[in-house]
This record gives structure tokens, sequence and C-alpha cells, in this order.
């Protein structure tokens, strides 16, 4: 297929929405902490959850409707759980995502504005845009974004590594103990997205073929690998600067937004030079800008589909209500919450994980029912990843549990 970038949308809204406090928080930190010895953690949960993430796009280009329409034909249980589950952590994650866009534009305009007014004007910014454009702007401001992202990370990248003194340490290591195996999860969670983002993945998709009326599903899954494969990269980058910037620094990171995104841009920029300040501060800010807008779109999409979907009835401005209700809930959680980043986001991560076989779950069983056409249907191979990605989930979720009680 050629390349096309009219063609690409939910993919790169994927990416937008998933290199976030995954990659810049969670990706450096793993490199900060661990050298290059959890790379393997990448790979490995990439691989695991890349069938349930396409299942998303695949169903929706092949059946004409959302995840969520599906959810409810598995039963109105399934539609349910989604439902108590989002609700529970729709206003966690986007107070964690925006708090860090905050610290980071505060902390770029040197703190002229404090980090509570940059929330309150960051949110204000993603809600016209999104109130004003509706899809159709968000598909192509996230080109724009996740192209300055990928543009100024590798560039960041490649400063790091012209300035190595050090040789690669290529050893991998698995994490003990309480804290190493909370990290390990916690950075898996959100590594490279929680799962219920297949859900607003089929969401973009069916807009997406409302101005595009070529994009059908192959198209929609090269949109998505595309996506996906940005996530791999932009992680193992995150990791690269953590590791060769913060590796054995006896600085620890702030747990406060503000000081976290000064603290992270200033460890770049005092090993790499003050010149690149400039470079690192638009990597940070469009990594979480992206996610920001993205995820304050999906879920408000998401919650109200599913709500009418459960009641049978489609109210005219739930999607906007959804929105407002978000953005408030989400600055309300801040005020109350902001000195408290580090546990924020460390709870966020570690239920995303645990959650994650229901939708593991969800998806599978969906994607191989009869309310999928079979030539759209897993091949043997996807079969085998999907298993052994659904009793990977649970068995990491099992060992987590256990280790917490020991």
């Amino acid at each position: 297929m050629s390349f096309n970038l009219k063609k690409l949308g939910p993919g790169l809204l994927f990416a937008g929405a998933a290199i976030g406090v995954s990659h810049l928080v969670q990706s450096t930190r793993a490199g900060a902490d661990y050298g290059f010895g959890l790379v393997w953690a990448l790979l490995a949960i990439h691989l695991v959850k890349y069938p349930f993430f396409q299942f998303g796009p695949r169903y929706a280009m092949a059946t004409g409707e959302s995840l969520l329409h599906g959810y409810k034909k598995l039963g109105r249980g399934v539609l349910i759980i989604y439902i108590l589950l989002t609700i529970t952590t729709m206003f966690t994650i986007q107070t964690a995502v925006t708090i860090v866009s905050a610290g980071i534009a505060a902390s770029l305009f040197q703190n002229i504005i404090s980090t509570e007014i940059w929330t309150v004007i960051l949110l204000a910014i993603c809600v016209l845009i999104l109130f004003k454009g509706k899809y159709s702007i968000l598909d192509k401001a996230i080109k724009f974004i996740v192209i300055t992202l990928s543009i100024s990370t590798l560039l960041a990248v490649a400063i790091a590594i012209s300035n190595l003194k050090l040789e690669f340490d290529l050893q991998q290591i698995i994490p003990s103990g309480t804290v190493g195996m909370a990290f390990l999860i916690a950075f898996m969670g959100w590594m490279p997205a929680p799962l219920d983002i297949s859900v607003w993945q089929s969401l973009w998709a069916i807009e997406k073929q409302k101005d595009d009326a070529d994009y059908e599903v192959k198209s929609s899954l090269f949109d998505f690998n595309v996506g996906y494969i940005s996530t791999i990269i932009v992680g193992l980058c995150f990791i690269v600067l953590g590791a060769l910037v913060m590796f054995h620094s006896p600085d620890e990171i702030s747990p406060q937004a503000s000081v976290f995104s000064g603290q992270l841009i200033n460890m770049y920029t005092s090993n790499l030079g003050t010149w690149a300040y400039p470079i690192i501060g638009v990597a940070a800010f469009t990594t979480m800008f992206s996610t920001t807008l993205t995820t304050l779109d999906a879920s408000p999409r998401a919650m109200d589909q599913s709500i009418g979907l459960l009641t049978n009835k489609i109210k005219k401005n739930g999607y906007l209500i959804w929105l407002i209700i978000l953005a408030m809930g989400t600055i309300a959680i801040f005020f109350f919450l902001a000195s408290e980043m580090g546990i924020l986001i460390q709870i966020a991560t570690i239920v995303s994980f645990l959650t994650a076989p229901f939708y593991a779950i969800s998806n599978y069983a969906l994607i191989c029912s009869k309310h999928t056409p079979k030539d759209w249907r897993p091949s043997i191979y996807m079969h085998i990843i999907s298993i052994v990605g659904i009793l990977f989930l649970i068995a990491f979720g099992i060992w987590y549990l256990l280790s917490i009680y020991q």
C-alpha cells in the first residue's frame, strides 16, 4: 500500500494518545533507574497488547460499528463493566496527563504562569479545539503534533548518543521487591497505552470513514500499524534518553508536576547543553499535549456512545456534556491532588494493567464471534499471540497482587 498522509488518522491519534505519561515519565524513569535493562519489557508488552489494540479498527471497519456496539452484543454486562471501569479511570487518567502537560508548559515559560493556571489554559484550549472542530480538526492537528514530536525526540536522542562517553550496557533486568514490581507493572500498564484505547480506536475509525469513504479495513490496519510502530520507536527513544542522561544520577524524580518537568528538561540540557533546551522542551510538551488532547476527546466520545447504547437513548449534545464534565472533574481533582502526581500516575497505571485482561478477553471474544465477518477474523498467528497475550496479562496481574502481600 502506497504511503499517503491523508489516509492516516486514527492510527496517529492512537500514537498521540499513547505517547504520553507512559513514554515521557515511565520510559524515562525506566532508563534512569535501570539503564537499558527494561527494553525487554517495552518490546514484550507491545507484542502482547498488539492484537487487542488492532482488533479495534479491524472490527470497526469490518462491521461499520464500534467495539462498544460489539460489547453490547456480547452481553449488556460487558458494556456495563466497560462503563464502570471508564468512569473509575477517566478522571484520574485525564488529570495525570494534564498535570504533566501543565508542568512542562510552566517550565518552558520559566514559571511566569503557575502550573494551576496552565492546567486551566490547556484544558480550555483542548475543549475549544474539540468543541469547534470535532473529529476533523483533531485529525489534522494530530498529524502536525506527532510529526513534531517524532522529529524533536529523534533529534534529542541523536544529540545524547553523540555526547556518549560510556559503553552501552544492554544487560536485561527483572525488577524485584515490592517497589521494583510496582514500577514494572506500572510501566507495562500504560505501555504503549491502556487497552481501553482500543475502544477509542474503533470510534476514531468510524469518524475517519465519514470523512473518507475509501478508508476501509486494509487502510485502517496500515494506519494503525504506522501509529503502533511509532509508539515503539518513541518509547525506545525515551528509555535511551533516560539511560544516557539520568542513569546513576544522584537526583531523584520529584512527584510534583512543576518540579518534575523542570527537573526533566534541566537534566537533559545540563548533559546535552543549554542550546538543546528548545528541542527537549518541544519534544516533552508535544508528547504530553497530544495525549491531553486525544484523551479529552476519546473518553467523552466513548461515554456518550456507551450510555446511549445501554439506555437506547442518544442525547443530542451528549459528547459535549461529557467533555465539560471531564474537563471540570480534571480541574477539581488537580487542585486537590496536584502535589501527589507520582502517586496519581502510579495508581492510574496499575489500575490500567490490572483491568487489561477484561479488554483483552472481550476484544478477542468479539473478533472471533459471529458478529465479525469471517474474512476479517484473526489468522492462526493472531490467535496464538492473543491467547499468549491474555495468559501473560493475567499471570503478571496475579504476580503483582501476590508480590504486594508478601
